[in-house]
């Protein structure tokens, strides 16, 4: 088994041109990640004939990110998603968003994948981020927020919960740049600048939130941003990894979402420190198949939509914050 799983191995790493088939453990992580990602994002569609936020969502993010790194992506791993994500009317036409039963947050999820595959060329049009952007604004409240789940509950990889959803959706809007995505993105900024960095999602949300285009929002976030660096530094564990909150042992979603932020404020003292050992965490954590086990609430369950979103998370971590 072992001599099989080793020509397994090699024949997806052969697959990908030698410039992208790092020497490192950590090279070979992402390479082995993205093989995973290969062949499970067009699994879902192919085999249950719809698709799903967490195959043509947070993986396929994943993927994007790499084609935009450099990693050759086979053309057919993404090649329904591109056409699924282009038309934003149609998503209403899915047969029931398997895993989920939230609308706003399916089409929040699959605007993010649209804008990724925009931002890596696959997508070229951007007349169907312009009507993605009209959808997301149609389901924003009245407060600025889209609001998938209570404000205190705990998002996971897969249902985001409302501070990430908000940050998502408005990083969509930002990009479409219309005067009414403009004043919806104000409006969803106003709403973030009222939310306290009480665990380690909110306060990585927050960095990326406050980091990305701070010129489009009107409100100061240097003691917010401050703040959530703080709860950050203090929220490392031993091993390198990240809980949901400062005293819980590290979960692989929590620490992927935590090196996303850090990598936007990577210049402040000892924060390549507190990558450099989620980094480790991370490849520490990763599972044979090239996936990593799926963040859970409560953890320790089993979900292969977890799982999924999981491993395009901590695979986007990996990739994102390589030197």
């Amino acid at each position: 088994m072992r001599l099989l799983f080793t020509l397994l191995f090699l024949s997806v790493v052969g697959s990908f041109p030698l410039a992208i088939q790092r020497s490192s453990d950590q090279g070979t992580a992402e390479v082995r990640a993205i093989g995973f990602l290969a062949r499970e994002v067009p699994a879902w569609s192919k085999n249950n004939g719809c698709f799903s936020c967490h195959n043509d969502g947070d993986a396929a993010r994943a993927l994007y990110a790499a084609s935009r790194k450099g990693y050759a992506i086979p053309q057919n791993a993404l090649n329904a998603t591109n056409a699924w994500v282009s038309q934003p009317n149609t998503w209403e036409q899915n047969k029931g968003n398997p895993g989920f039963s939230d609308k706003t947050l399916s089409r929040v999820q699959f605007a993010s994948a649209l804008l990724a595959a925009f931002e890596a060329g696959q997508v070229k049009d951007r007349q169907p981020l312009e009507v993605a952007a009209r959808k997301l604004i149609a389901e924003q409240a009245a407060d600025g927020a889209w609001r998938i789940e209570p404000d205190s509950a705990l998002g996971s990889p897969t249902t985001w919960g409302t501070t990430l959803t908000t940050s998502m959706a408005m990083k969509v809007l930002q990009q479409d740049g219309s005067d009414k995505s403009i004043e919806a993105s104000r409006r969803a900024g106003a709403w973030l600048s009222r939310v306290t960095p009480n665990s380690v999602l909110t306060a990585a949300t927050l960095i990326m939130a406050t980091t990305a285009t701070p010129g489009s929002i009107d409100w100061s976030t240097q003691r917010q941003r401050q703040q959530s660096l703080n709860l950050l530094r203090a929220g490392q564990t031993s091993d390198g990894g990240w809980g949901p909150y400062a005293k819980s042992p590290p979960e692989v979603f929590d620490t992927a979402i935590a090196l996303l932020a850090l990598n936007e404020v990577r210049k402040e003292a000892g924060v390549d420190d507190l990558i450099r050992r989620g980094r480790v965490f991370l490849v520490s954590q990763q599972q044979p198949d090239g996936s990593w086990i799926e963040t859970t609430r409560p953890s320790g369950g089993e979900s292969y939509a977890q799982r999924l979103s999981t491993t395009g998370w901590a695979t986007l971590a990996l990739l994102m914050t390589r030197n």
